[in-house]
């Protein structure tokens, strides 16, 4: 009689994005685009992470837009729906529940330490509210509830992570092998995309339009953008990210989206002006996004078919999520329910 061999469990991998407006290209160059990559080998989830954008204040029809697009930005980025688990923060509402649990679990000099409590406090001083306070808690749930393994970060997200490996930790001290401790998992070098118009700060939406690219954006605006991006005046295409922030992060763009390396690139252009540069870039950008557009205006005009993607996929997460959360219930003393 042959022994069965034992299955090994696949490590788990969350990230979350907000739907607070359409991912850059610096999303899909750091991210998006290498998450095909994991489908095969992890267990992938992708959570829209509406809860945490309601911490600057929204209009309702256009966050309600804003998650399906986003949904559909992964599925037209590659994500298959079926492999990968794809779903609303919002769908499922053990990441509330467990939020509350680990914001008991966290100390106030802990998340007055965030740095992004602090730039929001700063752009939104008319609204610093307990949850733009207490989001790491929420962060912290998203990630542990389902057992993670991995969370695909950058390096400025460093500080969200070791913050939610803390509150595992403090958790587990208490009450046992409860959750597992996550790691980072870091893109390759290249995947940090910085501003257009201030090229020492890293490429986001929540700057102004003219700063980034967004996924979206048509042939003739990525353009203009491209156009009046940041250079410097000695007119010489070299990678210099300290005495040429500007030109260096067009250089780099090139090299990311044709998964060439810089020198490649610099050499190609040697003895060429800036103009020269920023078509190189505009025709790579426009040409890398076109299937990724078509395919999410196809997506967009079939709302039934996202919305069964997101509901069937937040079942998926509520199984998983329901194992974590019936086990921390018990640890912390909650009345059993349904006996």
């Amino acid at each position: 009689m042959e022994t069965a061999t034992p299955t090994t469990r696949k490590k788990t991998v969350f990230s979350g994005i907000q739907p607070s407006g359409t991912s850059t290209l610096g999303n899909y160059i750091g991210a998006l685009r290498n998450f095909k990559l994991l489908e095969d080998e992890f267990q992938c989830l992708y959570c829209v992470v509406d809860m945490h954008a309601i911490t600057v204040r929204q209009e309702a029809s256009k966050l309600r837009q804003r998650c399906l697009e986003l949904a559909a930005i992964y599925i037209a980025s590659g994500l298959d729906p079926k492999k990968n688990i794809i779903y609303c923060q919002s769908h499922v509402p053990a990441h509330a529940e467990l939020s509350w649990i680990l914001n008991c679990y966290t100390y106030m000099g802990e998340l007055s330490r965030m740095t992004q409590f602090k730039d929001k406090s700063a752009k939104h001083q008319d609204n610093i509210n307990a949850g733009l306070f207490t989001y790491p808690a929420l962060m912290a749930a998203d990630i542990l509830l389902f057992q993670t393994d991995l969370v695909p970060i950058g390096a400025d997200q460093k500080q969200h992570l070791e913050l939610t490996r803390d509150i595992a930790q403090r958790f587990n001290n208490v009450h046992g092998n409860v959750f597992t401790v996550p790691e980072g998992y870091f893109g390759k070098v290249g995947s940090r995309v910085m501003s257009l118009q201030e090229p020492e700060r890293k490429m986001s939406k929540s700057d102004p339009e003219d700063t980034f690219i967004n996924l979206l954006d048509p042939p003739d605006v990525i353009r203009r953008k491209i156009k009046r991006a940041v250079t410097d005046s000695d007119g010489e295409i070299r990678f210099d990210t300290e005495n040429k922030p500007g030109v260096s992060n067009l250089l780099s763009i090139i090299a990311a989206l044709e998964y060439r390396s810089i020198e490649d690139i610099t050499a190609e252009l040697s003895g060429k002006g800036y103009g020269a540069l920023k078509d190189r870039v505009t025709d790579c950008v426009i040409q890398t996004l076109e299937p990724l557009q078509t395919e999410h205006k196809k997506l967009m005009a079939d709302k039934p078919y996202l919305h069964s993607i997101l509901d069937e996929n937040a079942e998926k997460a509520s199984m998983l999520a329901s194992r974590t959360l019936s086990k921390v219930r018990r640890k912390v003393g909650f009345a059993e329910h349904g006996k």
